[in-house]
């Protein structure tokens, strides 16, 4: 009688790490991938964007400002920069803990963006950048309402 090629099962008391399961997902699901791969997009872009508002090291964030917004300003553009780069920082903080709501925040604040950089003439190619990182911010909305449930749908499983 030949030997049996069937695998034995394995039994551990350590279950599979959270991450492989994740990888899993990622390997089977394009739409989770593409979830998880925004989601980590906007964590680290505007974390990184809004510290540099700090530092000015990537550019001079001031300069980006329309003149008309700067004139209207209680506060000088780089201390505007300063509140703006909070703002990022605090955006991705929301999409690293809530993305299905912290999503729809972040487009709206690309809308304003946008509004800002039309109406400054020289700056269209950014606002065309924007744009773009507006649809992927709405895209990473979408996505969460399927892979980001509510706590409440959560808990009751």
């Amino acid at each position: 009688m030949a030997a049996s090629t069937l695998p034995v099962p394995v039994h551990t008391s350590n279950p599979t790490p959270a991450s492989a399961s994740v990888l899993v997902r990622v390997r089977q699901d394009p739409a989770f991938a593409a979830f998880c791969v925004l989601r980590l997009g906007f964590i680290a872009l505007p974390l990184l964007m809004g510290l540099d508002k700090f530092t000015n090291l990537l550019t001079d964030w001031p300069g980006y400002l329309a003149p008309w917004m700067v004139a209207v300003l209680p506060i000088s553009a780089q201390a505007a920069m300063h509140l703006i780069g909070v703002v990022e920082i605090v955006a991705a903080i929301g999409i690293a803990l809530r993305p299905r709501l912290a999503a729809w925040v972040v487009a709206a604040w690309l809308v304003g963006n946008i509004l800002n950089l039309l109406t400054y003439p020289g700056f269209f190619d950014v606002a065309l950048r924007d744009v773009g990182l507006l649809v992927a911010a709405v895209s990473l909305g979408l996505l969460a309402s399927r892979y980001d449930r509510p706590r409440s749908e959560v808990d009751a499983r």
